[in-house]
């Protein structure tokens, strides 16, 4: 057995993607094109919307700020590589870049984890105590609260990083997937696996128990507060106040356990397939569109951004 280090150059994973259906390849390129372009733009010009108008410097728009910024970092991490997957004849990846794609886009999905908690946490201050929520959110405890879930992606990717790193791999492995996720090290590796299982089993579990421990307990804390209200007004603007974050999380995590419940089968890899891709490209894509299509003054901003560049123009 040969360790990762000393063979990242001469061993590859060779991708297969969508190869079984070669005539839907280009049509599947185009569209995971489109959805990605989308994406990007929906985020990049989330975070200059919020940036430039004073109305939107609140705690929940800052957070909303990075929440888009990680979705920006993933999409561009894991799509490009799918992209290529679709059009290239040689689907070949080293080991090093493998690992390295993936490092980048752990960070991004457990970054993305503690922040849909951490925004959780800022509607049920703003609804349950909106009397502290000016102190309880102030702009220390907000960037202390980023900083953490930063933080965590950051020491998940590494820990998890060096999982990988100890494998080793003996030859050029063929792999039923599109991108770099942890199932392909695993299915590619020649050594003993228990210690690298046991690291993606901690970590994923605690960081998706976790997550939904805060966010669901911050929603049964925020829907007996609006049950105890007695206007009918303060009832839909706390409700409105709360719908794009809860579809947000809906489908985040509904898409991991759609994964997680879908059984080893060979008659189930093409689901896994069209799920990862749903929540590798049109997640970062759903995002942005979820909270401007809700908000007022998001899509006010907007307005008046488009109507300044037509002028300007």
């Amino acid at each position: 057995m040969v360790s990762t280090n000393n063979q990242s150059t001469t061993v590859f994973f060779i991708l297969l993607g969508f190869s079984d259906y070669p005539e839907l390849e280009m049509p599947l390129f185009l569209l995971f094109f489109t959805i990605y372009a989308v994406a990007v733009v929906g985020n990049v010009s989330m975070i200059v919307i919020i940036r430039i108008n004073p109305k939107l410097h609140t705690p929940m728009y800052f957070f909303l700020k990075h929440l888009s910024f990680v979705d920006f970092c993933y999409s561009t991490t894991a799509t490009p590589l799918l992209l290529e997957n679709l059009i290239a004849e040689d689907k070949s990846i080293s080991v090093k870049g493998c690992i390295t794609q993936f490092s980048f886009g752990v960070t991004c999905v457990m970054a993305e984890m503690v922040m849909l908690a951490v925004m959780a946490y800022d509607r049920f201050v703003a609804i349950c105590k909106p009397l502290l929520y000016t102190v309880s959110m102030s702009p220390k405890r907000c960037a202390l609260l980023v900083t953490v879930a930063y933080a965590w992606g950051i020491i998940s990717s590494i820990i998890l990083t060096y999982s990988l790193l100890v494998l080793s791999f003996c030859e050029t492995k063929i792999i039923d997937n599109f991108v770099c996720e942890y199932s392909v090290f695993l299915s590619a590796s020649c050594s003993d696996k228990h210690f690298s299982e046991i690291m993606l089993f901690i970590f994923l579990n605690l960081s998706t128990l976790c997550t939904l421990i805060i966010i669901l307990t911050s929603y049964l804390f925020i829907f007996i507060t609006i049950l105890k209200m007695h206007s009918t007004s303060g009832r839909s603007k706390a409700f409105s106040t709360c719908a794009s974050h809860l579809t947000a999380v809906t489908i985040f995590y509904g898409i991991i356990f759609f994964l997680y419940c879908i059984p080893n089968t060979k008659n189930s890899w093409l689901v896994k397939k069209v799920g990862s891709v749903f929540y590798i490209v049109v997640i970062p894509m759903l995002n942005p569109l979820i909270y401007s299509l809700r908000n007022k003054d998001v899509k006010e901003t907007f307005r008046k951004f488009k109507s300044l560049k037509i002028i300007s123009q």
